[in-house]
């Protein structure tokens, strides 16, 4: 009877495991896809600020029953604000207004060069180790990656080259504001509660979209009759799938399984997003830049493979903990 109850445990404990990462992996990956089907009716920072605001305040609502609640500090929300106006506004933001003029298979393969930052700011800003000859290496096969997306794609087939080139420099920079956002998080004062804390900083970054979103000037052209049940669609699944269920198995994932097994939903999900933009949107993908993500992909696991020895660990930490804010915001 032991033996039986020791083998549905183990059976339990493996479907968990392949759903935790099936969810990371696929739904994660096609929230890009999702963005470019919110956006085609809704206004870019409008939609995102009611996604992370709703999103937020469930999550809020879930962490104040449970165990580890703390209320929250001054100190906590200035972190929630300055973390999720980096990632939200500058990292999420950026792309959802970048995917109006770039295809959602480009945008997902450029925010794969998120760690490239992560590495660099963490050596400048945290004056943390310097990054050794694998990791140089790495860093600078990826950014050759980026250029063969670059000259690869072709066109723009939602706008012209120029709006092309710009929204491409936009997600690099929105990569960036990730990064920052990511790095700063690290040792600023944040809740016990992991799922607090990220419902307080999607709740700040989604007012700060909305106020974004009054500057700009999209309340007033914003018309709801003409909004499409895919935006709609793509809203609601951004914000439940993508934000709360992927979320929730992320969390599980980080107290259940290494971190350096969890990292590797950052090399599915560009794959995970360019498949879907074909086979569902259409994007065309040339050779070119098929070779570039090859590229991007094989730099990101030679930048965030596993050392020997504690400086590995620490730069392990970093990556994971940038992983787990840009996860929220993806």
């Amino acid at each position: 009877m032991q033996n039986q109850g020791i083998i549905k445990s183990n059976n339990r404990n493996a479907v968990l495991f392949i759903a935790a990462f099936a969810a990371i992996y696929i739904l994660w990956g096609s929230t890009y896809l999702a963005i470019k089907y919110a956006i085609e009716t809704l206004p870019p920072f409008l939609m995102a600020g009611t996604r992370f605001t709703v999103a937020g305040g469930i999550l809020m609502l879930w962490a104040r029953f449970r165990g580890d609640y703390e209320r929250p500090q001054a100190a906590h929300w200035k972190t929630s604000f300055i973390v999720g106006t980096l990632l939200l506004l500058g990292g999420n933001g950026g792309v959802v207004f970048a995917e109006r003029h770039i295809s959602s298979s480009l945008a997902a393969l450029l925010v794969a060069t998120e760690p490239f930052w992560v590495v660099l700011l963490s050596w400048v800003w945290l004056k943390g180790s310097r990054p050794n000859l694998k990791v140089l290496l790495g860093l600078a096969i990826g950014f050759f990656g980026v250029w063969l997306l670059i000259g690869g794609t072709g066109g723009a087939p939602t706008g012209g080259g120029s709006m092309q080139l710009a929204g491409t420099v936009i997600v690099i920079l929105a990569t960036l504001a990730w990064a920052a956002g990511s790095i700063y998080g690290l040792r600023a004062p944040v809740p016990k509660s992991a799922i607090l804390a990220a419902g307080m900083q999607m709740l700040a970054g989604g007012l700060v979209l909305y106020f974004v979103s009054f500057v700009t000037g999209e309340l007033k052209s914003f018309d709801p009759a003409t909004v499409s049940a895919a935006s709609v669609g793509g809203l609601l699944y951004l914000t439940v799938a993508g934000s709360l269920i992927a979320f929730t198995a992320y969390s599980w994932l980080l107290k259940n399984a290494r971190p350096a097994m969890v990292a590797t939903y950052a090399y599915v999900n560009p794959v995970i997003a360019v498949f879907l933009g074909w086979l569902v949107a259409g994007e065309t993908f040339t050779g070119q830049m098929l070779v570039g993500a090859a590229v991007i992909v094989g730099s990101v696991v030679l930048i965030t493979a596993r050392n020997e020895g504690p400086k590995s660990e620490e730069e392990l930490e970093i990556h994971t903990s940038a992983c787990q804010t840009v996860s929220t915001s993806a």
